[in-house]
């Protein structure tokens, strides 16, 4: 019963072919395309695939995007494409957004596959979880589950775009992060990152606060290593997060049937 996990980024498309839809599943086989070349999928890597029994994705992108992908299975294979919508409630995780259905996907869905990592691990604790890509999310959640609110800012390429269209002459060659930066390139490069790591500082403090109690700290996301090294904090880095909710999502819901 092997299942196809898909993850729709604003960048980029990762997927994963697993043996079974199940937490703690390593992956036979996997990739990643720009999404301009997602049209290329049935043609390349995924032709060298057996068909999937099931598929469930995650998406950010419009709907059109996910249309191009249900269309490049349908060349290969005849299997139904589900996609993950946030709800009021699902494997063990509550939603507590004014309104539950307008979360991000990914957001959800990282939110559960941390959770089933903590518990996997020890007993229960409230969490924080950060997604570092196109844009920041830095989610809170509490030791029972809930899901307390989160804060989503622009990533590093996003900041450093405004900042070089929006004053005059300052052009954005990459720096590095220094402490005491003597340079324009690495003084960006180092705000940036600063910038990151303080709201996602706050949010531990908001947490620790609120539960009473040490969070644990996950981080995923494409540039989840650029970030990780420059944290006070400890995060444990997750590069697979999003896989892992689509495996614990995909597991509940053959069991519920």
């Amino acid at each position: 019963m092997t299942f196809l996990a898909v993850d729709i980024g604003n960048t980029r498309l990762k997927w994963a072919l697993y043996p079974a839809a199940q937490q703690g599943a390593q992956p036979i086989a996997a990739g990643a395309e720009f999404l301009e070349n997602i049209d290329k999928l049935a043609d390349g890597e995924w032709s060298r695939l057996g068909p999937p029994a099931r598929m469930l994705g995650c998406s950010v992108a419009a709907d059109a995007v996910k249309r191009r992908v249900e269309e490049q299975m349908e060349e290969l294979w005849v299997v139904p494409a589900h996609w993950v919508v946030a709800s009021a409630a699902e494997a063990g995780v509550i939603n507590g957004y004014d309104h539950p259905t307008r979360l991000g996907a990914d957001r959800w869905v990282a939110m559960i596959g941390a959770r089933h990592r903590m518990l996997a691990a020890g007993p229960a604790r409230p969490m924080v979880v950060v997604m570092v890509g196109t844009a920041v999310t830095v989610e809170a959640v509490d030791a029972h589950g809930r899901f307390l609110g989160g804060f989503i800012l622009p990533g590093h390429g996003i900041m450093l775009r405004a900042l070089e269209s929006g004053t005059a002459g300052l052009h954005v060659p990459t720096g590095e992060v220094r402490e005491f930066p003597t340079n324009t390139s690495d003084a960006l490069t180092s705000g940036g990152t600063f910038a990151i790591a303080g709201a996602i500082e706050r949010m531990v403090q908001h947490v620790r606060h609120r539960c009473g109690t040490e969070p644990a700290c996950y981080m995923t996301g494409g540039a989840g290593w650029k970030m990780a090294p420059h944290m006070l904090e400890r995060f444990e880095l997750v590069e697979s997060l999003i896989f892992d909710g689509l495996l614990v999502i995909a597991s509940t819901r053959a069991a519920a049937l």
